[in-house]
């Protein structure tokens, strides 16, 4: 492993207005493992990604990133680090075919004109390296695709564009059992090319089949980030409800 996190929170706080929404978070995501980010609704998930991407600054708390303090504030400037969020909804656009949704707003030109053959080579070998093999063609509009299909496209387009960091938000949680264990793999083969990843997940069964580690908040706070070894599914719910696993000796 890695002598330090690729990216790394220290008492991150977020309020808007007089609700606090986060308290003193800390998250620590490293390279070749896969961090399940965990909470009930409302323990402050998407605020402390919204605070990792760019959408909101935090009021107090330090960022660092490859051991280096840094200032995320905007979506540019976390992509200029290598962050990628991967919403479940809002990922692709349905209307343009797969090598057009991995280069938008990407695109390779040669004289002003759009080098289709080099975009199409580079995103089917992206493809191949994660070995995602279910897809037809490249040419295909996304309408087309599965769930599953989706998420894998979504997820090469981040690695397509050297990200470091993928943060992945409810990947499986509209598709069946194959779709899912489809989806779980390429997370898994994403870690084990070295990036960090971030698993926002309520399926506890996706959590612990494919996670190093697990982050859970409770009411805003970090309850604790824990080896998935070194807990059971049902401390876990406990973190999650109650905000301790209830054993001795349990991070917090």
């Amino acid at each position: 492993m890695a002598a330090t996190p690729l990216l790394e929170l220290r008492g991150i706080g977020k309020s808007f207005g007089p609700v606090q929404v986060l308290r003193d978070v800390g998250l620590s995501v490293w390279p070749g493992e896969v961090t399940a980010l965990v909470g009930d609704n409302g323990a402050g998930k998407s605020t402390l990604v919204k605070c990792i991407s760019g959408i909101h600054t935090p009021d107090a708390g330090t960022v660092l990133f490859d051991g280096r303090e840094v200032s995320i504030g905007s979506p540019r400037d976390a992509a200029g680090l290598g962050i990628e969020v991967l919403y479940q909804d809002l990922a692709l656009c349905d209307n343009l075919d797969i090598v057009q949704n991995m280069f938008l707003g990407r695109e390779i030109r040669w004289g002003g004109v759009l080098d289709e053959a080099t975009m199409e080579e580079m995103a089917g070998e992206t493809l191949r390296n994660l070995s995602i093999r279910t897809v037809a063609s490249l040419r295909q509009p996304v309408s087309r695709l599965s769930g599953g299909q989706r998420q894998t496209v979504a997820i090469a387009k981040a690695v397509l564009w050297k990200s470091r960091v993928v943060i992945l938000d409810e990947p499986t949680a509209a598709l069946g059992v194959a779709q899912t264990a489809q989806v779980l793999e390429v997370v898994r083969r994403l870690a084990d090319s070295g990036l960090g990843v971030v698993l926002i997940s309520h399926n506890m069964n996706d959590v612990f089949a494919v996670s190093d580690r697990i982050a859970a908040l409770y009411l805003g706070r970090t309850a604790a980030q824990v080896k998935v070894t070194d807990v059971s599914h049902a401390q876990v719910v406990e973190l999650i409800t109650s905000g301790t696993s209830g054993r001795s000796g349990a991070p917090s």
